[in-house]
C-alpha cells in the first residue's frame, strides 16, 4: 500500500511540474536571481490550467504574495481565469492582524469582499465541515514556512489536508523556500505521545523540507486516508539556497518572525520558550535576544567557550515590550551567526539551554514541561538536568534522525 502510493505521489507531481511552465517575464510571474519561480508564480504562467473549472479557496497569510509584493487572493481575484470563492485563514488571519494564540474569526474580506472562514485551532470533522460550508471542491495552500517542527503553519497544512480527504475535497499545494535551506534535517524527532499543534508527527525539529515536499511526506506516511493531492513545485531553487537567494521581498509569517535571520535560528532558540527566560518576544531581535533578570556576561562567555560552529554571542541587555518580563531590563545573550553555511541552529539551541542552566542560578523549565513538546521527549529535558553537556544530548537522538532522514529522502523534489 505505502508503495503504490508512493508511486502515485511521484506521478502526480511530476505531472503538475511539467505542466507548469516557467513564469514569463512580466506580471505576478516575474523571476529573479538565478530565475527561482515559486509555485503560485508558475500556476498563473500557466493560466491557473491546473484551477480550470474548480471552485477555489485559499488556505494561505500575508505570506501569500507575488514579486512585486501583491497578495496571490488579490491578483486570483481579480483574474477572470480563476473561480476563487474563498479563503482560509490560519493562526495570526489571513490578513494577519492577530497575535501569538489569535486569528481573525469568520467574517468577509473587506478588499475582496470573500468569505474569509477561520481555520486555527480546527482539526479533523469541524474543519471538514467548514470546507463543506464554504463550497469549494479545491483546497489551495499557499504559505511560507520557516523550516522548524514547532511553526504551526505545516500543521495547519497537515490538518488541512485531512479534512479535505475528509471532506472530498482537492488538495494544492503551492511551493515556496524553507529560508533555513533544505540542507538537512536536524533535531529529534517527535516521539507519538507528544503530539500537539507545535508536533503532530514524528518528523525533526528541523525538518530542511519545503511545503510540497512535507505535503507528499505527510500523504505517504501519516495521513489516514491520502488526499487527491497535487504540488506545483518551484524552479530555480537549490536545497542550498538561504532566503536571500530568491530575491522575494520577506514578509513575517507572524509577528515575531521579523526577517529570514529570525528563521535561521529559530528552530534552536525557540526551545527557550520552554524555560523560565525570555525568547526575545517583545523586542525587535526575537528568538535572536534571550535573557531574563538576573543574568550577566557569564553567559556568554561560557556558550562562547563551547566553540560552535558558526555562530557567536554577545553579552547583551534589552527591555521586552510584552511577554517575558515586559518593561524590565534584563540580561543575557544575542545571536550572531557569522557563517549560516556552518551554523547548527538546534546543537546551538542545546548548548545554550545547558550554559543558561550552568551560569545562572535562577534557570527553571516552565512548570507545564513545554520544552518536552517542543522537542518531542522528555528526553533532552531530563538529560540536561542530569548534567549532560552538549554532544551527550545531540548523540541522543541520532539514530532516530537516520530514520527520519531516510524516510524524508523519497519526498524530496529538489536538488
Amino acid at each position: 500500500m505505502k508503495l503504490s502510493r508512493r508511486s502515485l505521489l511521484a506521478t502526480t507531481t511530476a505531472a503538475v511540474a511539467a505542466s507548469a511552465a516557467p513564469a514569463a517575464a512580466s506580471g505576478p510571474g516575474r523571476g529573479g536571481g538565478r530565475g527561482l519561480h515559486t509555485g503560485f508564480e508558475r500556476l498563473a504562467a500557466d493560466g491557473y490550467g491546473l484551477l480550470d473549472g474548480r471552485r477555489v479557496g485559499v488556505v494561505t497569510n500575508p505570506t501569500g504574495i507575488t514579486r512585486d509584493a501583491r497578495h496571490i487572493v488579490d491578483v486570483m481575484h481579480a483574474d477572470d481565469r480563476v473561480d476563487l470563492t474563498a479563503v482560509f485563514g490560519p493562526e495570526h488571519g489571513f490578513r494577519g492582524t492577530a497575535q501569538a494564540g489569535g486569528s481573525e474569526g469568520r467574517h468577509d474580506d473587506p478588499a475582496t469582499g470573500l468569505p474569509v472562514y477561520d481555520t486555527y485551532l480546527k482539526s479533523g470533522q469541524a474543519l471538514a465541515d467548514v470546507f463543506t460550508a464554504s463550497g469549494v471542491d479545491t483546497v489551495v495552500f499557499d504559505i511560507q514556512d520557516v523550516g522548524a517542527r514547532f511553526y504551526t503553519y505545516i500543521w495547519t497544512l497537515f490538518d488541512c489536508m485531512e479534512a479535505a480527504a475528509l471532506a472530498g475535497k482537492r488538495f494544492v499545494v503551492l511551493d515556496r523556500p524553507n529560508p533555513a535551506t533544505g540542507r538537512a534535517a536536524l533535531g529529534p524527532v517527535l516521539h507519538e505521545e507528544f503530539a500537539t499543534f507545535v508536533g503532530r508527527q514524528p518528523i525533526s525539529q528541523a525538518h530542511g523540507m519545503t511545503v510540497a515536499e512535507l505535503a507528499l511526506l505527510f500523504n505517504g506516511e501519516f495521513l489516514t486516508a491520502p488526499v487527491p493531492l497535487e504540488t506545483v513545485r518551484m524552479s530555480g531553487w537549490r536545497r542550498s539556497d538561504f532566503y536571500d537567494a530568491s530575491e522575494l521581498p520577506w514578509v513575517p509569517p507572524s509577528p515575531n518572525m521579523p526577517t529570514p535571520e529570525t528563521a535561521l535560528v529559530y528552530s534552536g532558540t525557540c526551545l527557550f520558550e520552554g524555560t523560565n527566560l525570555s525568547e526575545g518576544r517583545g523586542t525587535t531581535r526575537p528568538f535572536e535576544l534571550l535573557g531574563a533578570e538576573g543574568i550577566d556576561g557569564r553567559w556568554a562567555e561560557a556558550a562562547n567557550a563551547l566553540g560552535l560552529a558558526g555562530v557567536r554571542f554577545r553579552e547583551a541587555y534589552f527591555a521586552p515590550v510584552f511577554s517575558k518580563f515586559q518593561g524590565k531590563t534584563v540580561g543575557g545573550v544575542q545571536v550572531h551567526v557569522h557563517d549560516r553555511e556552518a551554523f547548527d541552529p538546534v546543537r546551538t539551541g542545546i548548548g545554550l539551554l545547558i550554559t543558561a542552566k550552568r551560569s545562572w542560578s535562577g534557570f527553571a523549565w516552565r512548570p507545564d514541561h513545554w520544552i518536552d513538546k517542543l522537542t518531542g521527549s522528555t528526553r533532552v529535558r531530563t538529560m540536561i538536568d542530569a548534567g549532560a553537556d552538549t554532544d551527550e544530548v545531540v548523540a541522543g537522538w541520532q539514530e532516530e534522525l537516520a530514520g527520519f532522514r531516510r524516510m524524508r529522502r523519497e519526498y524530496l523534489l529538489y536538488r
